[in-house]
Protein backbone atom coordinates (compact mmCIF):
# COMPACT_ATOMS: atom_id res chain seq x y z
CA UNK A 1 0.00 0.00 0.00
CA UNK A 2 1.57 3.46 -1.31
CA UNK A 3 1.05 6.48 0.71
CA UNK A 4 -0.81 9.44 -0.26
CA UNK A 5 1.15 12.76 -1.59
CA UNK A 6 0.25 14.63 1.62
CA UNK A 7 1.99 12.06 3.53
CA UNK A 8 5.41 11.80 1.48
CA UNK A 9 6.25 15.52 2.31
CA UNK A 10 5.63 14.66 5.92
CA UNK A 11 7.97 11.54 5.99
CA UNK A 12 10.51 13.10 3.78
CA UNK A 13 11.19 15.81 6.60
CA UNK A 14 10.86 13.28 9.50
CA UNK A 15 14.05 11.48 7.83
CA UNK A 16 16.22 14.09 8.11
CA UNK A 17 16.65 14.70 11.65
CA UNK A 18 19.50 13.04 13.18
CA UNK A 19 20.36 11.92 17.22
CA UNK A 20 21.37 15.00 18.59
CA UNK A 21 23.35 13.84 21.76
CA UNK A 22 23.78 10.25 23.29
CA UNK A 23 20.39 8.62 24.50
CA UNK A 24 19.04 10.00 27.88
CA UNK A 25 19.49 7.03 29.97
CA UNK A 26 16.78 5.62 32.32
CA UNK A 27 17.47 3.78 35.40
CA UNK A 28 15.84 0.30 35.96
CA UNK A 29 15.57 -0.05 39.68
CA UNK A 30 14.86 -3.13 41.64
CA UNK A 31 11.40 -2.77 43.56
CA UNK A 32 10.70 -4.10 46.96
CA UNK A 33 7.41 -5.32 46.05
CA UNK A 34 5.60 -5.56 42.58
CA UNK A 35 3.46 -2.59 42.14
CA UNK A 36 -0.17 -3.08 41.38
CA UNK A 37 -1.28 -2.05 37.90
CA UNK A 38 -3.88 0.41 39.15
CA UNK A 39 -3.07 3.53 37.54
CA UNK A 40 -3.00 4.95 41.13
CA UNK A 41 0.78 6.30 41.09
CA UNK A 42 1.02 6.65 45.29
CA UNK A 43 3.66 3.80 45.96
CA UNK A 44 5.70 5.38 43.27
CA UNK A 45 5.99 8.38 45.40
CA UNK A 46 7.29 11.86 44.56
CA UNK A 47 11.02 11.56 44.08
CA UNK A 48 13.67 9.76 41.30
CA UNK A 49 10.94 10.07 38.38
CA UNK A 50 12.65 11.07 35.16
CA UNK A 51 11.55 14.23 33.38
CA UNK A 52 11.56 13.84 29.67
CA UNK A 53 10.60 16.23 26.88
CA UNK A 54 8.64 14.88 23.89
CA UNK A 55 7.26 17.33 21.20
CA UNK A 56 5.60 17.16 18.23
CA UNK A 57 7.00 14.33 15.66
CA UNK A 58 5.96 16.86 12.51
CA UNK A 59 6.25 20.45 13.87
CA UNK A 60 4.46 23.56 12.17
CA UNK A 61 7.85 24.37 10.21
CA UNK A 62 7.30 21.38 8.52
CA UNK A 63 3.83 21.70 8.29
CA UNK A 64 3.95 24.86 6.38
CA UNK A 65 6.46 23.45 4.22
CA UNK A 66 4.69 21.32 2.97
CA UNK A 67 1.36 22.98 2.17
CA UNK A 68 -0.12 20.98 5.83
CA UNK A 69 -1.22 23.94 8.09
CA UNK A 70 -4.95 22.60 7.67
CA UNK A 71 -3.79 19.36 8.73
CA UNK A 72 -2.44 19.58 12.30
CA UNK A 73 -4.35 17.53 14.67
CA UNK A 74 -1.07 17.50 16.97
CA UNK A 75 -2.79 18.34 20.07
CA UNK A 76 0.03 17.55 22.68
CA UNK A 77 2.48 19.94 21.71
CA UNK A 78 5.82 19.72 23.60
CA UNK A 79 5.35 18.83 27.21
CA UNK A 80 7.45 16.70 29.94
CA UNK A 81 6.38 12.85 30.74
CA UNK A 82 7.42 11.44 33.77
CA UNK A 83 8.54 8.17 33.93
CA UNK A 84 9.75 5.76 36.69
CA UNK A 85 10.87 1.87 35.72
CA UNK A 86 11.18 -1.16 38.08
CA UNK A 87 11.64 -4.88 38.57
CA UNK A 88 9.71 -7.38 40.80
CA UNK A 89 8.67 -10.70 40.29
CA UNK A 90 10.45 -10.76 37.02
CA UNK A 91 8.38 -8.23 35.64
CA UNK A 92 9.15 -4.84 34.75
CA UNK A 93 6.79 -2.44 35.58
CA UNK A 94 6.71 1.50 34.40
CA UNK A 95 4.71 4.12 35.53
CA UNK A 96 4.39 7.10 33.78
CA UNK A 97 2.29 10.66 34.15
CA UNK A 98 1.70 13.66 31.93
CA UNK A 99 -0.75 16.44 31.70
CA UNK A 100 -3.73 16.37 29.64
CA UNK A 101 -6.69 18.83 30.58
CA UNK A 102 -9.34 16.05 29.25
CA UNK A 103 -9.46 12.66 29.39
CA UNK A 104 -10.59 11.27 25.67
CA UNK A 105 -11.97 7.92 26.42
CA UNK A 106 -14.24 7.25 22.60
CA UNK A 107 -12.58 6.00 19.64
CA UNK A 108 -14.02 7.55 16.22
CA UNK A 109 -17.77 6.68 16.55
CA UNK A 110 -20.49 6.80 14.14
CA UNK A 111 -22.31 9.75 13.86
CA UNK A 112 -26.22 9.77 11.86
CA UNK A 113 -25.50 12.39 9.20
CA UNK A 114 -29.00 12.92 6.70
CA UNK A 115 -29.50 9.51 4.95
CA UNK A 116 -26.38 7.08 6.65
CA UNK A 117 -23.30 7.11 9.36
CA UNK A 118 -20.50 8.24 9.19
CA UNK A 119 -17.24 8.40 11.07
CA UNK A 120 -17.17 10.93 13.38
CA UNK A 121 -13.60 12.89 14.55
CA UNK A 122 -13.48 11.65 17.99
CA UNK A 123 -10.03 10.23 19.19
CA UNK A 124 -8.78 8.28 22.15
CA UNK A 125 -6.09 9.59 24.53
CA UNK A 126 -2.98 7.03 23.97
CA UNK A 127 0.35 6.09 25.59
CA UNK A 128 3.05 4.19 23.38
CA UNK A 129 6.30 3.04 24.18
CA UNK A 130 8.68 0.85 22.11
CA UNK A 131 11.68 -0.95 22.32
CA UNK A 132 14.60 -2.31 19.95
CA UNK A 133 14.25 -5.90 19.12
CA UNK A 134 16.80 -6.75 16.31
CA UNK A 135 18.10 -4.52 13.42
CA UNK A 136 19.94 -0.95 13.33
CA UNK A 137 17.57 1.03 15.75
CA UNK A 138 16.56 4.46 14.53
CA UNK A 139 14.82 7.34 16.22
CA UNK A 140 12.67 7.64 13.08
CA UNK A 141 10.00 5.11 11.53
CA UNK A 142 11.20 6.60 7.94
CA UNK A 143 14.96 6.22 7.81
CA UNK A 144 16.89 3.79 5.14
CA UNK A 145 17.81 1.58 8.26
CA UNK A 146 16.42 -1.96 8.43
CA UNK A 147 14.73 -2.79 11.95
CA UNK A 148 11.82 -4.23 14.12
CA UNK A 149 10.85 -2.83 17.19
CA UNK A 150 8.35 -4.54 19.84
CA UNK A 151 5.00 -1.95 20.68
CA UNK A 152 3.17 -1.49 23.43
CA UNK A 153 0.45 0.90 22.93
CA UNK A 154 -2.18 1.85 25.84
CA UNK A 155 -5.05 3.09 24.37
CA UNK A 156 -7.80 5.17 26.87
CA UNK A 157 -11.07 3.33 25.19
CA UNK A 158 -10.13 0.23 23.31
CA UNK A 159 -7.67 -1.50 25.72
CA UNK A 160 -7.72 0.53 28.98
CA UNK A 161 -11.18 -1.08 30.14
CA UNK A 162 -9.44 -4.56 29.92
CA UNK A 163 -6.60 -3.70 31.72
CA UNK A 164 -3.62 -4.23 28.84
CA UNK A 165 -1.95 -2.28 26.61
CA UNK A 166 -1.97 -4.05 22.55
CA UNK A 167 1.46 -5.50 22.60
CA UNK A 168 3.01 -5.29 18.59
CA UNK A 169 5.77 -5.62 16.95
CA UNK A 170 6.72 -3.02 14.04
CA UNK A 171 9.32 -3.68 11.06
CA UNK A 172 10.62 -1.05 9.01
CA UNK A 173 13.20 -1.89 5.71
CA UNK A 174 13.86 -0.65 2.29
CA UNK A 175 13.54 -4.11 1.45
CA UNK A 176 9.77 -5.21 0.28
CA UNK A 177 7.56 -6.85 3.16
CA UNK A 178 4.62 -8.30 2.03
CA UNK A 179 1.39 -6.39 3.28
CA UNK A 180 3.22 -3.63 4.62
CA UNK A 181 2.52 0.05 4.08
CA UNK A 182 4.88 1.59 1.32
CA UNK A 183 6.48 5.32 1.68
CA UNK A 184 8.35 7.23 -1.00
CA UNK A 185 11.15 9.01 0.91
CA UNK A 186 13.07 11.86 -1.13
CA UNK A 187 16.43 10.45 -0.89
CA UNK A 188 15.78 7.34 0.40
CA UNK A 189 14.09 5.27 -1.53
CA UNK A 190 10.80 2.99 -0.58
CA UNK A 191 10.51 2.61 3.12
CA UNK A 192 8.08 -0.55 4.00
CA UNK A 193 6.50 0.07 7.43
CA UNK A 194 4.70 -3.24 8.17
CA UNK A 195 2.91 -2.93 12.02
CA UNK A 196 1.39 -6.25 13.62
CA UNK A 197 -1.10 -7.16 16.40
CA UNK A 198 1.34 -9.91 18.31
CA UNK A 199 -0.43 -13.39 18.00
CA UNK A 200 -3.50 -14.38 20.42
CA UNK A 201 -6.96 -12.85 20.59
CA UNK A 202 -7.07 -9.16 21.46
CA UNK A 203 -9.44 -7.15 23.89
CA UNK A 204 -11.93 -5.11 21.37
CA UNK A 205 -12.57 -5.10 17.81
CA UNK A 206 -13.54 -2.32 15.42
CA UNK A 207 -17.16 -2.53 14.25
CA UNK A 208 -19.27 -1.11 11.45
CA UNK A 209 -22.82 0.94 11.65
CA UNK A 210 -25.84 -0.42 10.23
CA UNK A 211 -27.47 1.01 7.17
CA UNK A 212 -30.48 2.05 8.60
CA UNK A 213 -30.73 4.50 11.83
CA UNK A 214 -30.86 2.93 15.15
CA UNK A 215 -29.26 5.87 17.14
CA UNK A 216 -27.46 9.33 16.76
CA UNK A 217 -24.51 8.10 17.67
CA UNK A 218 -23.09 4.66 17.70
CA UNK A 219 -19.61 2.95 19.26
CA UNK A 220 -16.87 2.14 16.56
CA UNK A 221 -15.01 -0.14 19.31
CA UNK A 222 -16.93 -3.51 20.63
CA UNK A 223 -15.33 -4.78 23.92
CA UNK A 224 -14.17 -8.45 24.39
CA UNK A 225 -14.97 -10.21 27.51
CA UNK A 226 -11.74 -12.60 26.91
CA UNK A 227 -8.62 -12.74 25.69
CA UNK A 228 -5.19 -14.39 25.44
CA UNK A 229 -2.18 -14.55 23.75
CA UNK A 230 1.01 -12.71 23.38
CA UNK A 231 -1.22 -9.44 22.22
CA UNK A 232 -2.48 -9.43 25.74
CA UNK A 233 1.30 -9.82 27.30
CA UNK A 234 1.20 -6.30 29.13
CA UNK A 235 -1.03 -4.93 31.80
CA UNK A 236 -1.71 -1.73 31.64
CA UNK A 237 -4.49 0.69 34.07
CA UNK A 238 -4.74 4.32 33.20
CA UNK A 239 -6.70 6.88 35.08
CA UNK A 240 -6.92 10.52 34.40
CA UNK A 241 -7.67 13.01 37.53
CA UNK A 242 -6.16 16.57 38.08
CA UNK A 243 -4.75 17.52 34.71
CA UNK A 244 -3.02 14.49 34.33
CA UNK A 245 -2.92 10.70 33.08
CA UNK A 246 -1.61 8.56 35.04
CA UNK A 247 -0.59 5.16 33.60
CA UNK A 248 1.10 2.12 34.94
CA UNK A 249 2.33 -0.96 32.50
CA UNK A 250 3.78 -4.56 33.42
CA UNK A 251 4.85 -7.56 31.70
CA UNK A 252 7.16 -10.30 32.27
CA UNK A 253 10.98 -9.55 31.17
CA UNK A 254 10.93 -12.43 29.19
CA UNK A 255 7.38 -14.07 27.45
CA UNK A 256 9.19 -16.69 25.61
CA UNK A 257 7.59 -15.05 22.14
CA UNK A 258 9.46 -14.39 18.87
CA UNK A 259 7.50 -10.97 18.82
CA UNK A 260 8.87 -9.77 22.14
CA UNK A 261 12.31 -8.31 23.24
CA UNK A 262 13.60 -9.84 26.38
CA UNK A 263 14.58 -7.49 29.61
CA UNK A 264 17.77 -9.36 30.94
CA UNK A 265 20.05 -7.70 34.57
CA UNK A 266 22.82 -6.10 32.88
CA UNK A 267 21.14 -4.58 29.58
CA UNK A 268 20.43 -1.83 27.66
CA UNK A 269 17.76 -1.08 25.42
CA UNK A 270 17.18 1.73 23.33
CA UNK A 271 12.96 2.64 23.10
CA UNK A 272 11.03 5.59 23.13
CA UNK A 273 7.61 7.21 24.18
CA UNK A 274 5.08 8.88 22.35
CA UNK A 275 1.88 10.96 23.80
CA UNK A 276 -1.64 10.75 21.47
CA UNK A 277 -3.76 13.53 23.17
CA UNK A 278 -6.49 12.79 20.84
CA UNK A 279 -5.71 11.84 17.68
CA UNK A 280 -3.66 9.44 16.02
CA UNK A 281 -1.00 8.75 13.06
CA UNK A 282 1.60 11.65 12.73
CA UNK A 283 -0.15 13.64 14.84
CA UNK A 284 1.49 12.46 18.16
CA UNK A 285 4.60 13.91 20.03
CA UNK A 286 7.56 12.11 21.03
CA UNK A 287 10.78 11.69 22.34
CA UNK A 288 14.42 11.60 21.66
CA UNK A 289 15.72 7.69 22.09
CA UNK A 290 15.80 6.74 25.46
CA UNK A 291 18.16 3.97 27.17
CA UNK A 292 16.20 1.62 29.31
CA UNK A 293 19.62 0.49 31.77
CA UNK A 294 18.90 -2.89 33.28
CA UNK A 295 22.69 -2.71 35.28
CA UNK A 296 21.29 -2.73 38.35
CA UNK A 297 19.09 -5.51 38.02
CA UNK A 298 20.10 -8.72 38.93
CA UNK A 299 18.50 -12.60 37.87
CA UNK A 300 15.30 -12.84 39.43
Amino acid sequence: MRATAAVLGVVASLTQSVWAADPMSLKVVPLKEAAVVDGDLIEWGKSGWTKIPIKPAVDASERKKFGLEGEDRNFTGKIEVQLKAGVAKGRLFIAVRWPDDAADVEHKGWEWAGSRYAESKRREDMFAIRFHLDGDYDRSMLSAKTYRVDTWLWSAARTNPAGLAEDQSHAFSLNPIESSAEYAVQGIGTVNIKKIRDSGSPAYKLVRPPREKTAERLPAVELLSSFSGSVADVSAKGIWKSGYWNVELSRALNTSHADDVTFKPGDRILGQIAVFNHSSDEHKSVSEPLLFDFSGITAQ
